[in-house]
């Protein structure tokens, strides 16, 4: 019996998880931007943390897009940094609401987007770990099925 290929994380599910990241990395990108280029002065910390977030959305999605393990160790990174992020900046937000007088996209733990920013790196290291059995070397992962 044949053992099936290896699972990539741009499979099924995974694309979803991948045009969701990409439309965070495109929305906090622009948004940032647009923040730092015409208010800086009235929340820096806030719009750098968001200018952060968009580059941690875009290198996710790069990795989770990519294929090889080069593109798995990004992967497991940016979302790795990225739930990280959400849980200290969401903590700092709800703690010390003088220093973040706008809201960044992990505010409140992303209370802004329907904490969508909470949950998508929770389903990511989901997936990252679901297609890793067979995409990270198991014996399932070996040509031919061998093991």
């Amino acid at each position: 019996m044949r053992e099936s290929a290896p699972r990539a994380t741009s499979s099924g599910p995974g694309r979803v998880l991948i045009a969701v990241y990409a439309i965070f990395a495109l929305s906090s990108t622009a948004r940032a931007t647009v923040q730092i280029a015409t208010k800086f002065h009235e929340a820096p910390l806030a719009y750098l943390l968001s200018a952060l977030a968009g580059v941690v959305y875009i290198l996710a999605t790069i990795g989770l897009a990519g294929h090889g393990p080069a593109y798995r160790r990004l992967a497991w990174a940016a979302v790795g940094f990225e739930l990280a992020g959400v849980l200290v900046v969401g903590t700092l937000t709800v703690l010390d609401t003088a220093d973040f007088p706008d809201d960044t996209v992990w505010s409140v733990y992303g209370r802004g987007y329907g904490f969508v920013p909470l949950l998508l790196p929770v389903i990511g290291l989901a997936w990252l770990r679901r297609t890793r059995a067979r995409a990270d070397g198991s014996p399932h992962s070996r040509p031919g099925g061998q093991g």
